[in-house]
């Protein structure tokens, strides 16, 4: 078996490790969506680790989901991209930007619209803060077929800019309760048209996104993240028979093209449903022990040197340890965390956590 500070190869990106930096909400960009110069020192800063994979970034000021939220919908948006994959690859460093769209789960004050959009007109029933405070969030419009022609060419125009700004891949957010997630679940999905209803038809959007990214820069270069059972932000999964069949249909969807990589985010890392799936996929896994848990290094090692999946994805240590694979592999302490600048905006808690080389004076 590998170890987790072996190379891999994803598909056309080569991976000096397999410690990958998960996609990390942190909300530093200003309301124009452009990458700053910000951006560019916080992601070069984390390039010596195996991966590093964006924040979630919108393609249309409709789907945009939280305050702070990079674009990658106009020229200014993909050239501050191209200042942050170029800083990146100067590290050494490989970069795959996540795509999303977050579906009902917006603000007015967010998106600039009075809704956002979903599979139904059914509110997630829960708050979101935004430019004015916590709200909560509006019931959305359900899209119809010319939006939902809308939403696959939107993400296979955001994948075109990413690699034109020298982004190495893209990774299709089908997770944690955004809009493709919603189209997933029976509980935010009631639609009665071949989007919805059986788990075939509920996975058709997801599989008709990938494969119009796979036709746009090519299936080596694309990755998808997905949640099932997470439950979380509204969108519910709770019968396992019926989750099982709905992302089956998934990988069925897509195995045939030969992608990068499928992502996985869930708790029970052992369990059959990570496991089916890997295999369904016969690809390169990535695997993501969920959001109430911290990944340490025990863990991480163990699901590469168990083989539980080929890569692990890591997120709150990555964000205080820019150099996590360096300490990791060293056996080197760890920096503290402060959870209370995770959302702020500024270089406090964003750029300015040490390296292990400035703490020992070297």
């Amino acid at each position: 078996m590998p170890t987790l500070f072996d190379p891999a190869d994803l598909g056309s990106i080569k991976l000096r490790n397999r410690i990958v930096m998960a996609p990390l909400t942190r909300s530093r960009a200003e309301k124009d969506g452009i990458p700053s110069d910000l951006h560019v020192e916080y992601y070069s800063q984390r390039a010596r680790n195996g991966l590093v994979v964006t924040e979630g970034t919108f393609f249309e000021d409709i789907n945009r989901a939280f305050v702070g939220q990079a674009g990658i919908a106009t020229d200014q948006q993909q050239a501050g991209w191209a200042k942050v994959a170029q800083a990146v690859h100067e590290q050494g460093g490989q970069i795959v930007m996540q795509i999303m769209h977050g579906g009902r789960l917006t603000l007015p004050s967010i998106n600039g619209f009075d809704q956002g959009e979903a599979p139904s007109a059914i509110a997630p029933g829960v708050t979101l803060h935004g430019a004015e405070g916590r709200q909560d969030v509006p019931t959305p419009v359900a899209l119809d077929d010319a939006g939902i022609q809308r939403v696959i060419s939107g993400f296979a125009a955001g994948a075109r800019r990413a690699i034109d700004a020298g982004i190495d891949g893209v990774e299709i957010h089908g997770a944690n309760g955004y809009l493709l997630h919603e189209f997933l679940s029976p509980d935010a999905n009631h639609r009665t048209d071949s989007y919805g209803g059986s788990p075939e038809n509920r996975a058709r959007l997801l599989i008709e996104v990938i494969r119009a990214v796979a036709a746009e820069i090519g299936a080596d270069r694309v990755g998808f993240r997905i949640s099932p059972m997470h439950n979380v932000q509204g969108c519910m999964e709770t019968n396992e028979e019926d989750v099982v069949a709905t992302y089956n249909a998934v990988i069925d969807g897509v195995k045939d093209l030969g992608l990068a990589y499928l992502s996985i985010l869930h708790h029970d890392i052992d369990g059959p449903l990570v496991a089916g799936l890997r295999a369904r996929f016969g690809g390169f896994t990535m695997l993501n022990s969920g959001f109430g848990e911290i990944t340490g290094k025990d863990e991480a090692q163990r699901i590469v040197e168990e083989n539980l999946a080929d890569a692990v994805m890591v997120g709150r240590e990555v964000i205080s340890n820019p150099d996590l694979s360096y300490r990791w592999e060293k056996g080197l302490p760890l920096n503290e965390m402060d959870m209370a600048t995770f959302y702020t905006p500024g270089a406090a808690g964003y750029t300015d956590y040490p390296f292990a080389e400035e703490e020992s004076g070297r």
